[in-house]
């Protein structure tokens, strides 16, 4: 399956492949955050494609990435399970708390958590 725009829960979203190519470099944000532009407002990229240094916030990969999603504003759910990174670093886990608490950034289980999420949100 290709990145395709769905409307879930009354948002447009660019749902990412699963088995696309992964997301290793700044441009490669930026690629997803231009293809967002044919009309969602959300991108919602499996954890599976991110590259490892993402979940290493001592690498700044994360932030380097979320910060030009804020900056073109286009919301960035990172979808899938995290836990065996949240379980080896306090700080990304306090990250992930912290985003999911605000709007722009959210880290969930599944495309299901993201859809009530949405609903939340509006």
């Amino acid at each position: 399956m290709p990145d395709v725009i769905e409307e879930r829960a009354g948002t447009k979203v660019l749902v990412c492949d699963p088995d696309g190519p992964p997301v290793a470099t700044e441009q490669d944000a930026l690629d997803l955050i231009g293809a967002a532009f044919l009309g969602a407002e959300v991108v919602a990229v499996p954890a599976s494609r991110l590259d490892e240094r993402f979940f290493s916030l001592d690498t700044r990969f994360a932030g380097e990435i979320m910060q030009k999603f804020v900056a073109y504003r286009v919301r960035l759910a990172v979808i899938g399970d995290i836990s065996r990174h949240t379980a080896a670093s306090g700080a990304l886990r306090a990250l992930v708390h912290e985003t999911n608490r605000a709007g722009h950034v959210w880290f969930l289980p599944g495309l299901d958590a993201l859809d009530a999420r949405l609903r939340a949100a509006t």
